[in-house]
C-alpha cells in the first residue's frame, strides 16, 4: 500500500503565510510518500535520490557491540552534514538469510552514535521500505549512515532507490506552515447583496471564530471537581479531554464486584457541561502492575468473567459519551491478558467494545512508537502488523494511538514514522503528549513547541492530547502551570499556539463585487454584517475541503 500527499523535489511554488500573505517558496518539498507492502522491486527513490543521488553504498563489516560478525552490512559515506538541518532519509531494503528482521538505520560521525534513526520489517525475497531521518546536535565533516540487522543473526541485506533529503529550519517551518494553510484552513467568501440581488459594496463585516474543529486537548483528573479555577482555565483552552486515570479498572473497581464511577460520572458532567469532547482510556491495561490486584490473582474462566463483566460494566454505562476508547493499552509492550486468556483474547475484547458501542473509535494506544525508533517491541511495522493481525481476524480497529512521550524529539523520524503509519488510513491522534521533566522546564517548553507543531501540520494527525493533569504535587512529566495557574514555558508555548491556530477577530467591507473573502481555520464562525441601517447576523460551518466555502447574506 502506498500513501502520498505530495511529492518531493525542488519546486518552485507559492504558499498562504497568513491571510492573503503570498511569498514564493524555491526550496524541498516534503515528500509524504510511504509503502507498507513488500515489492517485487524498489520503487524510484524520494527526491531524486537527493544528496544520495549516484552515490554507491560501501559494504562494511557488521558490528555487533565490539565483536566482527563477519558479514558485510551496506552504509553511505556523508560529508559535510549541517547541525541544525533536518534530514530525511529512505531506502529499499532486501534480505536473505531470514524470514524476516528488523533492520535498523544508524547513524555515526566523529562525535557521537545515533543508535536508531529508522527501522523496516524486513522480509525475505522481496523489497521492504524504510523511512527515518535525524537532526545533527553537533558538526559533522564525515559520518556513516548504517543499515544493520536488530538482532545479531547473519543475514545478508541489499538497498536499492536510497535517498537522503536536507531541509534547513526554515525550509522545514515552510513546509508545515504549507500543510497547515491547505489541510487545516479554508478559503470563504461572503456575499452581500439586498433583496432585490443587487451587490453591496461598503458593508461591514465582522467575523469571529467561536470554535474550533481540531480537537486539541489534555488530560484532566479528579483535582479538577470543585476547583474554579482550574476549570476556567481548562475551558478557555481546549475543547477536548481524557480522564487521567478514572476510567481505569484499578480506579472503577478496586474490590472485585464493587465498582464506583463517581469520580468519572462527576467529570463526565464537567465535560459535558461546556461541550468538550471526551476520550475513553482505558478499557484494559496489559501491563501488569496497573492491573487491579484482584484481577491478577484470577485464571481461565473467572478471569474470563471478570473481563466480560468489566466490557459490559463500563461500556454499557457510557454508551455514546465517549468519542474513543482505548480498548486494550499498550498491547506491544505487555500482554498480561493473553497470556492468561489465550492469543485471541485482545480481538474479543475489541469485537465486545465495538458491540458495546458501535458509534465509539475504538483505538490502539502505545508509547516509543514517534518517540524513538530503538523499542524494538513498538516499531511503526510492529504496530502495522499488530493492527493487521487484529483485523485479519474480524477487529473493528478504528484509530492509531501515539502516546508521544518525548525527551529530545527527532521531527523528521517522527514524521516519517507518521507517513507509514498513515498508510493504514485510520485516524491518528498524538494521546498523551508531553516532554520528560529530566531536561528542565525550559526545554521542555522548546521541544513541546517542536512536537506539537510537528503533530498540527501533518495531514494524517486529526487530535492532539497532552498529559499534562494537574496534581497538588505537580503533573506526571510535564506542567503547563504552577498552582496558581502561572504559566509555566510549557504554558506558554500553548497559549501562543492556541492563538496562532484561531481566526480570531476579523474586521471588513464589502468590495465592488459586493464581497468579502478570507483564510479561516476550520470550524465554527460567527458573523455580523450592516450596511446603514440595516444589519444581520449568522453563523456557518467550515469543513474540510480544497474548495472556496461560498455564502450569501441578504440585507
Amino acid at each position: 500500500m502506498k500513501h502520498s500527499l505530495v511529492f518531493g523535489g525542488f519546486w518552485a511554488f507559492f504558499i498562504l503565510l497568513s491571510g492573503s500573505l503570498v511569498a514564493s517558496y524555491d526550496g524541498p518539498l516534503y515528500d509524504f510518500t510511504a509503502y507498507i507492502e513488500c515489492k517485487a522491486q524498489p520503487e524510484e527513490p524520494l527526491y531524486q535520490g537527493g544528496i544520495l543521488k549516484d552515490e554507491t553504498p560501501i559494504m562494511r563489516p557488521a558490528i555487533f557491540g565490539k565483536t566482527a560478525t563477519g558479514f558485510y552490512t551496506p552504509a553511505f559515506l556523508l560529508k559535510n552534514l549541517t547541525v541544525g538541518n533536518f534530514y530525511c532519509f529512505s531506502t529499499w531494503i532486501k534480505i536473505q538469510g531470514a524470514n524476516s528482521a528488523l533492520i535498523r538505520a544508524s547513524l555515526k560521525t566523529e562525535n557521537r552514535t545515533y543508535n536508531c534513526i529508522g527501522t523496516v520489517l524486513a522480509k525475505n525475497g522481496c523489497w521492504s521500505f524504510l523511512k527515518g531521518g535525524f537532526v545533527l546536535d553537533s558538526p559533522s565533516n564525515l559520518a556513516l549512515l548504517l543499515f544493520q540487522n536488530s538482532d545479531d543473526k547473519d543475514i545478508d541485506i541489499t538497498i536499492d532507490s536510497s535517498s537522503l533529503q536536507s531541509f534547513t529550519d526554515q525550509e522545514w517551518r515552510f513546509n508545515q506552515q504549507f500543510m497547515i494553510n491547505t489541510q487545516r484552513k479554508r478559503a470563504v467568501t461572503i456575499h452581500v447583496s439586498d433583496q432585490q440581488g443587487n451587490r453591496l459594496q461598503g458593508a461591514a463585516i465582522t467575523i469571529n471564530q467561536v470554535s474550533k474543529d481540531f480537537p486539541f486537548g489534555s488530560a484532566i483528573a479528579h483535582t479538577i471537581l470543585g476547583n474554579l479555577p482550574y476549570q476556567n482555565w481548562f475551558v478557555e483552552r481546549f475543547n477536548a479531554a481524557v480522564f487521567e486515570n478514572e476510567l481505569k479498572w484499578y480506579a472503577t473497581e478496586p474490590d472485585q464486584g464493587k465498582t464506583n464511577y463517581t469520580l468519572a460520572d462527576q467529570m463526565l458532567e464537567f465535560v459535558r457541561a461546556h461541550q468538550i469532547i471526551a476520550r475513553g482510556h482505558n478499557i484494559f491495561w496489559e501491563d501488569p502492575k496497573y492491573t487491579p490486584a484482584w484481577v491478577r490473582n484470577l485464571t481461565g474462566p473467572d478471569l474470563q468473567s471478570a473481563v466480560n463483566s468489566r466490557i459490559q460494566s463500563l461500556m454499557s454505562k457510557y454508551k455514546e459519551e465517549f468519542i474513543h476508547w482505548d480498548v486494550s493499552n499498550e498491547m506491544l509492550h505487555f500482554d498480561f491478558y493473553e497470556q492468561r486468556l489465550g492469543p485471541d483474547a485482545t480481538l474479543h475484547f475489541y469485537e465486545t467494545a465495538h458491540q458495546s458501542d458501535p458509534l465509539a473509535t475504538l483505538f490502539m494506544n502505545e508509547f516509543n512508537v514517534v518517540e524513538t525508533c530503538s523499542d524494538v517491541k513498538s516499531t511503526v511495522d510492529t504496530y502495522i502488523e499488530r493492527i493487521r493481525e487484529l483485523e485479519s481476524g474480524g477487529m473493528y480497529m478504528d484509530g492509531i494511538g501515539l502516546e508521544s512521550h518525548f525527551t529530545v524529539p527527532n521531527l523528521p523520524l517522527m514524521r516519517a514514522v507518521i507517513d507509514k503509519l498513515a498508510t493504514l488510513r485510520l485516524p491518528i491522534w498524538l494521546t498523551e503528549v508531553d516532554i520528560s521533566s529530566s531536561v528542565g522546564k525550559e526545554l521542555q517548553g522548546v521541544y513541546l513547541e517542536q512536537v506539537l507543531r510537528e503533530g498540527f501540520s501533518h495531514p494524517s494527525v486529526n487530535g492532539i492530547m497532552l498529559w499534562t493533569a494537574l496534581h497538588p504535587k505537580g503533573c506526571y512529566e510535564m506542567c503547563l502551570t504552577d498552582g496558581n495557574f502561572k504559566n509555566l514555558p510549557a504554558g506558554d508555548v500553548v497559549d501562543k499556539l492556541l492563538k496562532e491556530w484561531e481566526s480570531g477577530e476579523m474586521k471588513g467591507v464589502t468590495g465592488e463585487h459586493g464581497s468579502y473573502s478570507f483564510y479561516g481555520f476550520l470550524g465554527e464562525y460567527k458573523v455580523n454584517v450592516g450596511y446603514g441601517d440595516r444589519a444581520a447576523n449568522f453563523t456557518f460551518s467550515l469543513p474540510p475541503s480544497g474548495e472556496t466555502k461560498h455564502f450569501s447574506i441578504h440585507l
